[in-house]
């Protein structure tokens, strides 16, 4: 049964994750700008030392993606290390036409300054009310709740008053932790200032896995990763008792258009889950589909198994 507008859910595509060369990432985007996605999140979050589109680049694709119709957000980066992140944030803070989505309070606190209004990032760590009040204070228009919070906890903070758009993190490998150093680089015995780019190599991470060949977390560059995928296709219910009205889906290298067509059937359409599910299931990478954190479980389970 199709969805009225009311309880349709509006459909995020993240940013990018992996570094894809110039060419994969044009050509994904023109996919995304086809699609049924309404939200595109632009930019370089992980590493600021990968440079296959530069600022100005990001900028100008962001201006043809907004052309089309779509909603642009220009993401920032979730470490700020040095005085040349600090410059590249402030440019796509001060760029003015185009939503920001806040990946750190270094970002949070720029954008306090110009008073622009900006979306929570899920790196924010909101895990309370008073903590997503304060954030709307300061300019938060839209929350992206933390890829660990059990629904039960999103629906908790998501109600009273002022209250945002919620989003969720519904798939993809789930970014877990941040570091100063880079492990891509590191497993290649290599420095993070000579890394070559081997994060390159691996467009969908560098997957470690456990003593007995289970998969377990991916590796890319600074950021860890969980090695099994969100996926939270058949959680539609749940997410509306929750508050959610936006769903993300985190970009692989696998046959992500079909990905982004199958969230919009069955959350939005009626369309059928089991064929869904198998169609995932078929794409899945290394480590598969778990969704035990939106049930306040470990987030390795899988409820569907």
């Amino acid at each position: 049964m199709a969805m009225n507008d009311n309880d349709r859910f509006a459909i995020t595509i993240g940013p990018v994750l992996y570094h894809w060369n110039r060419q994969t990432l044009m050509d994904f985007y023109a996919e995304m700008a086809d699609s049924v996605a309404d939200t595109l999140v632009l930019g370089e979050v992980v590493c600021s030392r990968r440079h296959e589109l530069k600022t100005s680049d990001w900028l100008a694709l962001a201006k043809d993606l907004a052309a089309t119709g779509k909603e642009v957000v220009l993401g920032t980066q979730v470490l700020v290390e040095s005085a040349a992140d600090v410059r590249t944030l402030r440019r796509l803070v001060e760029e003015g036409e185009l939503l920001v989505e806040a990946g750190d309070l270094s970002a949070v606190s720029v954008l306090t300054e110009t008073g622009a209004p900006f979306v929570i990032g899920p790196h924010l760590n909101v895990y309370s009310r008073p903590g997503l009040t304060e954030y709307i204070r300061h300019g938060g228009m839209r929350w992206v709740a933390p890829v660990e919070l059990g629904l039960d906890e999103v629906a908790r903070i998501h109600a009273g008053e002022p209250t945002v758009p919620t989003e969720v993190f519904a798939q993809g490998r789930m970014p877990l932790a941040f570091s100063a150093r880079c492990f891509t680089a590191r497993h290649h015995r290599l420095t993070k200032d000579q890394c070559a780019f081997r994060c390159g190599e691996d467009p969908d991470g560098l997957l470690l896995s456990t003593s007995d060949g289970a998969p377990f977390l991916v590796l890319n560059g600074i950021q860890t990763q969980s090695a099994a995928q969100q996926c939270l296709i058949g959680e539609g219910e749940a997410l509306r008792r929750a508050g959610v009205s936006r769903v993300r889906l985190s970009p692989s290298s696998r046959g992500f258009g079909q990905v982004v067509a199958a969230y919009d059937d069955v959350l939005n359409h009626g369309g059928d889950l089991d064929a869904a599910l198998r169609m995932l299931q078929g794409l899945s990478l290394p480590g598969g589909p778990v969704d035990g954190f939106a049930h306040g479980q470990a987030g390795m389970a899988w409820s569907r198994a």
